[in-house]
């Protein structure tokens, strides 16, 4: 798989398919890649372990389960207790209970990068 074939990302949550994926090497370097692409990627509850995996917190400011807080902070991220967060394309927020907010924002940020997308292309 290839980031340049999608136009962003969502990182669901959950404690076992984050922490199996970390440590798949391929899949840190797809999750790398949006970045490295500025594409938009969406991460809730666990899913951001895979932000820290591949090392794409530094100097950034986001939400996710609060076990996660520690581990943000150690890779040189900001961590908000909020429901939802937003920073230049990456939505993350807290739980299931955060997903209206989640779902609301990520589709703005997928759909901005799209009409962005799209002028460039024209």
């Amino acid at each position: 798989m290839n980031p340049s074939d999608y136009d962003g990302l969502v990182l669901p949550g959950g404690v076992a398919n984050p922490d199996f994926l970390r440590l798949e090497d391929d899949a840190v370097k797809f999750v790398r890649g949006f970045f490295d692409q500025g594409k938009p990627v969406a991460a809730i509850c666990h899913g951001p372990w895979m932000l820290v995996e591949a090392d794409v917190v530094r100097g950034r400011t986001l939400t996710s389960w609060p076990s996660l807080k520690t581990d943000i902070k150690n890779a040189g991220g900001t961590w908000v207790n909020e429901e939802v967060q937003v920073e230049s394309g990456l939505v993350t927020s807290r739980k299931p209970d955060d997903l209206k907010a989640f779902c609301e924002k990520a589709i703005l940020e997928f759909a901005k990068a799209k009409q962005t997308q799209q002028r460039v292309a024209s």
